[in-house]
């Protein structure tokens, strides 16, 4: 998972405040905590300037398969989120509307829905003991997460 693996994926797509373009790497090298990257078409200090910040995409179809209880962010984003009542019935807790990074643990954004059980948001770590399947075909996650967490 070195950075320099993004390299391997290319061309880079860059969304700026024009819109999308297509971007072809020149040259790149290690600097500091990061890397420098010269891109084709950029040539001055100002036109480096108005990518600083910018995400860098790429084509899905350019990465891996995900090994089996793996998955891509991209995949799960949209699934529907079934939780337990008090009951210990299943309920409709929302869909993934994100995922962000924390130092323990992945988390999810889970909006509600019109079918949802309510209108609260949640945020469901991505952990083992919370997260019991994931069913992409069916659009479905399943979580041992109650509905008053």
């Amino acid at each position: 998972e070195p950075m320099s693996n993004m390299f391997d994926y290319l061309p880079w797509y860059i969304e700026t405040k024009a819109g999308w373009q297509i971007v072809d790497v020149k040259r790149w090298k290690p600097h500091g905590k990061g890397l420098v990257v010269a891109l084709k078409g950029v040539s001055d200090r100002t036109g480096a300037e108005s990518l600083v910040g910018a995400n860098i995409w790429i084509a899905k179809s350019q990465l891996p398969k995900a090994d089996v209880d793996e998955y891509y962010w991209s995949d799960l984003k949209g699934l529907t989120v079934l939780g337990l009542d008090d009951d210990e019935q299943e309920v409709n807790l929302g869909q993934i509307h994100e995922l962000f990074e924390t130092g323990a643990n992945d988390v999810m954004v889970v909006r509600a829905t019109p079918d949802s059980i309510d209108s609260e948001e949640r945020m469901i770590p991505w952990h083992k003991d919370v997260v019991q399947r994931v069913d992409l075909e069916a659009g479905r996650i399943y979580v041992n997460w109650g509905v008053d967490y």
